[in-house]
């Protein structure tokens, strides 16, 4: 059996859970709501303030689908009640982001500024000059946002000067040294 397929997803208070046909189910909470058709084979049963999910047999495909399919429901009940973020720094010499409005303005040391547009459903937050914040409910959408601001402008392994995440590493080279 999945063991992550087979772990049953708690309901906080004041989150509300519709399971229609086809698998479409509806997440409402605090931050918002969440829609998403869901692998029609897999059985989603709502037992008091839990969520459990089954699968039908034991083909590869279904046992796959099994843990895909409880994860994906966790995610949007995490995702109405606390939402998800990321973090992202930037770092160099004039490389600074600034925000006005839903306009996220990034100077990476390009001939021009590079303006990206926040999303539906995704903010982003300066903190500082180089620290940016994506935030939403929907973790995919986040996780998204986040590696098209990083592609803007990746780290580089010399001096490391580029967009990371918070908690990426980066692998630093050594430089090439001179005739004597």
């Amino acid at each position: 059996m999945s063991r992550i397929g087979r772990m049953p997803i708690a309901i906080p208070a004041g989150v509300t859970v519709d399971i229609a046909e086809n698998n479409k189910v509806t997440v409402k909470g605090p931050k918002g709501t969440l829609e998403r058709v869901l692998p029609a084979e897999m059985e989603i049963k709502m037992e008091g303030t839990e969520i459990l999910v089954s699968r039908p047999n034991d083909l590869k495909k279904m046992k796959s689908l099994h843990g895909l399919t409880r994860t994906l429901l966790n995610n949007m009940v995490v995702g109405v009640t606390e939402g998800y973020e990321k973090k992202l720094e930037v770092n160099g010499v004039g490389y600074r982001a600034s925000k006005s409005g839903k306009v996220l303005t990034l100077n990476l040391g390009y001939s021009h500024p590079v303006e990206m547009t926040d999303p539906e459903g995704i903010e982003t937050v300066m903190e500082g000059q180089n620290v940016i914040i994506v935030k939403g409910i929907d973790k995919e959408k986040v996780g998204q946002f986040a590696a098209e601001i990083r592609d803007k402008r990746r780290p580089e392994p010399y001096k490391g000067k580029g967009i990371k995440y918070a908690d990426e590493v980066i692998r630093r080279k050594v430089g090439k040294t001179g005739k004597k």
